[in-house]
């Protein structure tokens, strides 16, 4: 990885772990091996998932992204569903899609959509909801501005007869939260966990399992699905249900070793490293008297930082960045985002004040 990449929040380079194991099992499949013990390496990444999220393993299923993970939820879910307009299109689409669909009702947060990103909070949650309101959809970790939900308040705020719906990607990986808060987690891999396209899973809690139809769940997720007798079989008991195909060994296998590579890091250990780089991030955007468009307060994000500047300033920093080897995310309306990781390199984190002051 490039000492000078500060935008994990866009994708994680893969670690070399994970490009060894792709090439090893591609080679155990150019070789001929059964396809059995190819797919088996998934239940390595269902298993770490679990132990990474508090969610039972039989609640965990493997998917290719986030986005099929939302929409798997948003497909075998009725009633209103209430979000904010600012969420990133991953977690917006499937829920318009349910709508036009006439399977549920879309019901946008107050103050969200008009350009100025809004926090979701308890309290703004709260006093919007109504009895209509069966679910809320929401981002872990805010891919704009970095602001990081308190999972657990939301749950509280909500009650215990609606379910949460939560879009982890931005999250898992960078700081904690309180993952079991949720009744949907859909995580891909490719950002903060570095495990490249193609990768993810969804966890449900037996509320969610009870409630998500398997609307979109497809031929592997029945029982003897290789039967091949024209008829529909039972379902699967666990999260497996809602599996449409068979997915490729190479990007489950890349999954495992990275889910397993941050468990064997720790995960407290790395959201440390993580808010001691975003901390130096912050400190380069005052010394160069920036305007922070992130929380400063360490429990109210996870990597994400945002600079904000007039718009043409902003292009032209981001490209003079650039040019010095630093990778950042530029967004509209002069955004520029920065997310390092735990182990980005100390030397670019020190010279960021003076390129942002330039």
């Amino acid at each position: 990885m490039h000492p000078g990449y500060l935008n994990h929040a866009s994708y994680g380079p893969p670690t070399p772990e994970v490009e060894a194991t792709v090439h090893q099992l591609l080679a155990a499949a150019m070789r001929g091996e059964p396809a059995a013990s190819l797919h088996a390496v998934g239940e390595r990444a269902r298993a770490a998932a679990a132990r990474l999220t508090g969610f039972d393993p039989e609640g965990v299923a493997l998917t290719t992204s986030t986005s099929q993970g939302l929409m798997t939820a948003a497909a075998g879910l009725r009633g209103e569903v209430m979000l904010s307009l600012d969420e990133f299109p991953a977690n917006l689409y499937p829920w318009l899609r349910a709508e036009q669909a006439g399977r549920m009702r879309v019901r946008p947060l107050p103050g969200s959509g008009t350009g100025t990103p809004v926090q979701v909070t308890a309290d703004r949650v709260a006093a919007a909801l109504t009895p209509s309101t069966r679910v809320l959809a929401v981002s872990a970790v805010d891919f704009r501005t970095g602001y990081r939900a308190d999972l657990r308040a939301l749950r509280e705020a909500i009650g215990p007869d609606r379910l949460l719906v939560v879009d982890g990607i931005q999250n898992l990986g960078a700081a904690a939260n309180d993952w079991t808060a949720a009744d949907v987690l859909a995580v891909g891999g490719q950002k903060w966990l570095r495990a490249g396209w193609g990768t993810g899973f969804l966890a449900l809690s037996p509320r969610g399992l009870e409630a998500v139809g398997p609307a979109l769940g497809g031929w592997t997720g029945v029982e003897d699905p290789v039967a091949y007798d024209g008829r529909e079989h039972p379902l699967l008991p666990g999260a497996e249900r809602y599996s449409v195909t068979s997915l490729s060994p190479f990007a489950t296998g890349a999954f495992a070793t990275a889910l397993e590579l941050f468990e064997a890091a720790g995960p407290d250990r790395v959201a440390e490293g993580v808010r001691a780089a975003t901390d130096s991030v912050i400190a380069a955007i005052d010394a160069a008297g920036l305007t922070l468009l992130s929380p400063r307060a360490p429990e109210e994000r996870a990597g994400i930082v945002v600079a904000g500047l007039p718009e043409e300033q902003a292009a032209g920093l981001h490209a003079r960045l650039a040019d010095a080897g630093v990778t950042t995310t530029l967004h509209p309306g002069g955004r520029i985002r920065f997310s390092p990781q735990a182990g980005t390199d100390a030397e670019t984190l020190d010279r960021l004040p003076a390129l942002l002051h330039s």
